[in-house]
This record gives C-alpha cells, sequence and structure tokens, in this order.
C-alpha cells in the first residue's frame, strides 16, 4: 500500500465503526469499480431503483450498470424532460425499495451532510425509500460537523451553482455568502446523525468524487 492507501484505509474503518454506533451499516471500496460492484451487491433482484442528484452516483456509472442487470426496476430520472414529469419522478422516488445519494460531506464521527435546493433528495434520505445507500468519496470527509457544514456550503455549494448556471453570489465570487437568492440551493440543510430502522448504507470510496 502507498501512504495515500493506508491512510484511507485507517479513515475509512474509523468512519465505519462510527457509523456503526449510529445504526448505519458501512462498506470501504479503495476504487470507483469497487464500489459499483458493492452497490450492486446491496441492492436484490427485483427491486426498484432511482436515485437523487448525485454527480458521483453518474459518473461511477452505477445507473448504466444497473441497467444491464436486467432484474431491477430502475427509474431513471436523468430521463424526465418537463416540470411535471420531474415532480412526478421525485414523488415515485418515495416509494422505491432503494434510493441511491451521495453527500455534501460526512463528519470523522459519522455525521452525513447534505444541503438542497429544492428539497426531494433530503426528503428521501429522511423518509419514503426502503433503503437508502449513500456513494461518498474520502474527499468528503471533514473532521467535525462543523467543517462537514462548512464544507458543504463553502465546496459544494458553489460548485453546484456553477454546474446548474444559477446566479447566486456563490457563482458569481466562489465562497458562501450566507444569501436569501430566490435561486439559491441552500434552501434545506440535512444532518443525518443516526438512522432510525438501519435504513441507511455508506460506500465509502478510496477516490475523489463528486462536489
Amino acid at each position: 500500500m502507498t501512504p495515500k492507501e493506508l491512510r484511507n484505509e485507517r479513515l475509512a474503518q474509523t468512519l465505519i465503526k462510527n457509523l456503526k454506533r449510529r445504526h448505519i451499516e458501512g462498506f470501504y471500496c479503495p476504487t470507483g469499480d469497487d464500489a459499483v460492484k458493492k452497490v450492486s451487491e446491496l441492492i436484490a433482484d427485483g427491486s426498484s431503483v432511482t436515485w437523487g442528484g448525485t454527480m458521483t452516483v453518474r459518473d461511477l456509472g452505477i445507473p448504466d450498470a444497473l441497467k444491464r442487470r436486467g432484474t431491477l426496476e430502475v427509474l431513471d430520472r436523468d430521463l424526465v424532460e418537463t416540470a411535471e414529469e420531474k415532480q412526478t419522478m421525485y414523488l415515485r422516488a418515495f416509494s422505491t425499495d432503494v434510493y441511491l445519494t451521495s453527500a455534501n460531506a460526512i463528519s470523522e464521527d459519522g455525521v452525513i451532510v447534505n444541503i438542497d435546493g429544492n428539497g426531494n433528495r433530503v426528503a428521501a434520505i429522511t423518509w419514503g425509500p426502503k433503503k437508502v445507500i449513500f456513494v461518498i468519496g474520502l474527499n468528503k470527509v471533514a473532521q467535525t460537523v462543523e467543517a462537514a457544514f462548512a464544507r458543504a456550503r463553502s465546496t459544494a455549494s458553489p460548485i453546484n451553482a456553477a454546474r446548474f448556471d444559477i446566479k447566486t453570489p456563490c457563482q458569481t465570487h466562489g465562497t458562501c455568502h450566507n444569501c436569501n437568492s430566490a435561486e439559491s440551493i441552500c434552501n434545506y440543510v440535512h444532518f443525518l446523525r443516526n438512522s432510525p430502522r438501519n435504513r441507511h448504507v455508506v460506500v465509502l470510496v478510496g477516490e475523489d468524487l463528486g462536489y
């Protein structure tokens, strides 16, 4: 192992232990390919599955891998176009067996932080789907909950605002202005500190993924 690989392994095992205290099952995958296989293993044949607004899941090719299995009902939110179709898909997500997402940040003691503009993603994380699987690159680990929240606001949000070409102060200046812009994508802040009924699973990946 290289020094970085050794550090990633040790950090992941610490996180997995801390997640277990929060009734969240954790796994570590050194590579993205390993993560795709692990996510597929966690989803039983016959399951219905969809995902939130996550670049990590898309960039790893997880949606296509699940479709190729041919044994799953895959609700592909990326194929809908109109606002009405999107709303219908967002609502259907609540009744799926599995919901895939990532995180804006995770603290070393296992608190998962997400910020949403529309709120559909954090709503599904909170309630609805039978199982929620997070796929999180170790680049999103922060030392404390406060640092995780800061990462979500100051790193993830400005990049996502640029991705959507939303005219917010953070898009213009690259830093959070704690704005109340009508186009703000920081409307709903979610801290997952405990998993009721063990609904949540975290797949940690030893690569830089997403924002």
